[in-house]
């Protein structure tokens, strides 16, 4: 609430003269303790109303030691998946009537100052939605009580996660694709040590080799669309004979940068190559890509994530857990149909 010019700030002392009782009481009073009368309690909230009175939530930290604030880490927004998961996670956090204050967005690890800025803003957790803690900043959070909870990565050290089963989608999508006749394919990864990643293309490669099929190449997407858009277009470039016949990014936002550039360069999905993605990201189902891709539920991923989170930060001796959730394949006309 904007206050008028020379107008202070009500607070709990200011309204106690104002009603004629104790500070005590009108804290009491405007969190319902049935121990006061039901006049007086109408009467303190009446005149916290017409103050425009809003808690302190810093005295409110310094009474309870809790902020109610959860730092929050997130990638580069030049993948869409933490938009996605940014308005999740602040949807749910609010629902519990908890605040997450952004910390780190971008690529890199998280650096010891951020780690240090979780003790400065008295944040009661962490969550971790991309990059790898040092282990200097994972000391910080343990040596100081914050407890970590990744959401869609896995952990090195000192913290919980939540993350999908990977392996399994990459699994998934190659069975897919080698239902519709496929044998020859292309993985575009995500570079770097990103265990997501290495897990979709692990679990890709498994079993599309097992079935007689042959990984012809691979490419480093950099998880970012022209990193997709840069493989297609080799992709396309190549002859006829010897060219992928269907094409693995273990991101939508990737699988998008490739559709882009094959249908730029004359060639037809899925009639001349198919082209599936993982995330299930709301652009990748728009109809003009109309992806095959892997939902990875993160609905319920941010759920558990911040279970586990509320878990220990009420009790920070308890032990990390890890938790993964099963996917959905999710078809569409971006590859082609079981033969």
């Amino acid at each position: 609430m904007d206050l008028p010019p020379g107008r202070s700030r009500s607070t709990i002392i200011t309204l106690s003269r104002q009603a004629g009782v104790s500070a005590s009481t009108v804290a009491r009073a405007l969190k319902g303790d049935p121990r006061i009368s039901i006049a007086t309690r109408a009467r303190i909230t009446a005149l916290a109303k017409d103050a425009g009175y809003t808690p302190n939530a810093l005295a409110r930290t310094l009474a309870s030691g809790r902020s109610g604030l959860l730092g929050l880490v997130l990638g580069s927004r030049s993948n869409p998946i933490y938009a996605v998961l940014l308005e999740e996670i602040v949807t749910q956090a609010e629902a519990r009537g908890l605040r997450a204050l952004i910390l780190h967005a971008g690529t890199g690890p998280i650096e010891d100052r951020t780690a240090e800025a979780l003790l400065h803003y008295q944040v009661d957790g962490c969550l971790v939605t991309s990059a790898d803690m040092s282990s200097r900043a994972a000391a910080i959070c343990a040596a100081n009580g914050v407890p970590v909870v990744m959401i869609n990565r896995v952990p090195r050290l000192h913290a919980s996660t939540v993350s999908c089963d990977n392996t399994e989608g990459g699994r998934q999508i190659a069975a897919h694709l080698l239902a519709g006749g496929h044998r020859r394919a292309a993985i575009i990864h995500t570079g770097g040590a990103s265990s997501n990643g290495i897990d979709r293309d692990r679990g890709f490669s498994e079993v599309f080799t097992a079935a007689g099929g042959e990984i012809v190449m691979r490419f480093d997407g950099r998880s970012i669309y022209e990193g997709g858009y840069e493989a297609g277009l080799q992709i396309a470039a190549m002859p006829a004979d010897t060219r992928p016949d269907c094409v693995f990014a273990v991101s939508d936002i990737i699988a998008m940068g490739v559709m882009d550039a094959v249908r730029q360069q004359g060639l037809r999905v899925p009639l001349d190559i198919s082209v599936a993605g993982f995330d299930c990201i709301p652009d990748a189902a728009r109809p003009v890509y109309d992806i095959t891709s892997f939902d990875q539920r993160i609905v319920a991923m941010v759920t558990r994530g911040l279970d586990l989170l509320v878990q220990r930060i009420a009790d920070p001796g308890g032990e990390d857990e890890a938790v993964l959730l099963h996917g959905t394949l999710v078809p569409r006309s971006s590859t082609r149909a079981v033969v």
